[in-house]
């Protein structure tokens, strides 16, 4: 599972992150998703929201097992699908080789002064497909 991904973003659980029981409360694994998009950005040489802007529009998560206070994670971020418009990030978070949460993250591109969709630039796709140890999907339209 983790040979898939070719990047990785270390997060320590916070105490505000747990519910009662001490666990990561369910919720906030899509705060790692979007932590993770944003250095797996950093990582192609964007800034994300400065450089180049995409915004979510479907989110899903299957949990395996908990997170708990102070767990030490790993969050992976691989591009699985590429399109002209919009891509979808598969992540996985682990706790040492535990493999802890299983999720993906839609996004659709958008010109940073106007907020709309627009096509994903060649720069991008260029670096993404040059970036992935697994190649992405690809499909002409989205």
């Amino acid at each position: 599972m983790r040979a898939a991904f070719n990047f990785s973003h270390p997060l320590r659980v916070r105490w505000a992150e747990c519910d009662a029981q001490g666990i990561v409360f369910n919720g906030n694994y899509f705060l790692y998703f979007d932590v993770a998009m944003g250095e797996w950005l950093r990582a192609l040489g964007f800034e994300p929201a400065t450089t180049i802007e995409f915004f979510t529009v479907r989110a899903e998560a299957d949990y395996k097992a908990p997170a708990k206070f102070d767990d030490m994670l790993d969050v992976a971020a691989r591009c699985a699908r590429l399109g002209e418009k919009s891509m979808t990030l598969k992540f996985a978070v682990f706790r040492g080789e535990d493999l802890l949460t299983e999720g993906a993250l839609t996004y659709v591109h958008a010109d940073l002064s106007t907020r709309k969709s627009t096509p994903i630039p060649k720069e991008f796709i260029d670096r993404v497909l040059a970036f992935e140890r697994t190649a992405p999907e690809r499909k002409s339209a989205s």
